[in-house]
């Protein structure tokens, strides 16, 4: 299997607990630049708590305490599927990461599926959401002028948050935080020096914490010190996030099919924060992995991207990739029933889904002032 690309994301090397001797300069360069954005977010914090703004609908925030590689989108996806299941109206805001949407306060992406943006422009994580979820997307830079959007639309019983922990500036009823149970958090150092947005303690503002597992031959990168103060901060609840299917495109719509890669000869194409996750559940499903090619997060992919993945492809049977890369993928000349995605799909036992159900609609029925669904 051919190795990473050798230029990929060179600082997170020094974002795990043990690095080389040769990396320590570099490190401890880099620990002042932390201490100054710990102080940043803890002085940004105060300043917007002053200011914060009442959405006047039930807000659910799906958040992390570090950079990517959390499964947001995935467990966001999760629980809009559960409410809508339950009779709520759902909408998404989202910050529309790697959008080509600048110009607009707040636009809306996606409407009954029908994606209204191309993924350049949407962003790819809101473009990939359309494929799965038929209410309301709406990209927006400041989460409340997405709020405002949607009020104007008609508004929904509860709006989730993707990626909206830091976003202190609008209250919410419900924060949830997600932690990677494969990949921890790193160091334990804040940005640049480690992968964290936030202390671990800053989880005390949360409602409740969500540990997600992907791939079952990762070891847990969280230690039992850790998870002790997760625990003594908030609720603790688990999930997992699996293969559900593959989805090919086929002139601009996606068709999921069974997953029969067993002895098949895959190259693994990502633009991921933390690829490892993907590439074990690939090797889960048996697929012979004989090349990755790894890109940064939200890449935008060229055409000479697409030349290097054809040929990176000659001894593959196929390419598997990400739903969040398919969006971006899909429109270059790939040969017919070559390029696929990974589409997963989020699991929890059923006394953490009960607890994260009750844990919802009683503040969505708080918010509401019990005026919906009783």
């Amino acid at each position: 299997m051919s190795e990473p690309s050798p230029d990929r994301f060179q600082i997170e090397r020094l974002w795990q607990p043990q690095i080389p001797t040769r990396d320590y300069p570099l490190k401890v360069a880099l620990i002042p630049a932390a201490g100054f954005f710990r102080i940043g977010v803890a002085v940004r914090h105060g300043f917007w708590r002053l200011f914060q703004r009442q959405a006047g609908i039930p807000i659910v925030s799906i958040g992390n305490l570090t950079v990517g590689g959390n499964s947001k989108t995935p467990f966001t996806l999760y629980l809009a599927v559960r409410l809508e299941r339950l009779g709520y109206r759902v909408a998404i805001v989202s910050r529309g990461y790697a959008s080509g949407k600048k110009k607009s306060k707040a636009t809306l992406v996606a409407l009954g599926g029908e994606l209204k943006l191309p993924p350049e422009d949407a962003g790819d994580e809101p473009a990939m959401m359309a494929r799965y979820f038929k209410g309301p997307i709406v990209i927006a830079r400041r989460r409340i002028h997405g709020i405002e959007l949607l009020k104007k639309l008609g508004a929904p019983d509860v709006v989730l948050l993707d990626d909206g922990f830091q976003h202190v500036r609008l209250a919410r009823d419900v924060d949830l935080v997600l932690v990677s149970a494969e990949g921890g958090f790193g160091n334990g150092w804040m940005l640049p020096a480690g992968p964290m947005r936030e202390p671990i303690r800053a989880a005390r503002r949360a409602n409740a914490v969500v540990i997600v597992s992907a791939g079952a031959g990762l070891p847990t990168a969280l230690t039992r010190s850790q998870t002790l103060r997760l625990e003594s901060a908030t609720k603790v609840l688990h999930a997992s996030v699996r293969p559900r299917a593959l989805v090919i495109s086929e002139k601009g719509e996606w068709r999921e099919m069974p997953m029969p890669l067993a002895s098949r000869r895959v190259l693994a194409v990502s633009g991921l924060a933390n690829p490892a996750g993907f590439y074990a559940m690939l090797r889960e499903l048996d697929a012979d992995l004989v090349g990755v090619l790894e890109y940064p997060d939200h890449h935008a992919y060229s055409a000479a991207d697409w030349q290097a993945i054809v040929t990176a492809a000659r001894n593959a049977d196929l390419v598997v990739t990400t739903e969040k890369d398919l969006v971006k993928l899909e429109r270059f000349p790939f040969a017919r029933d070559s390029l696929y995605a990974l589409r997963l799909e989020v699991a929890m036992n059923d006394e953490d889904a009960r607890a994260l159900d009750e844990l919802v609609v009683e503040r969505i029925r708080s918010a509401a002032g019990d005026s919906v669904h009783t």
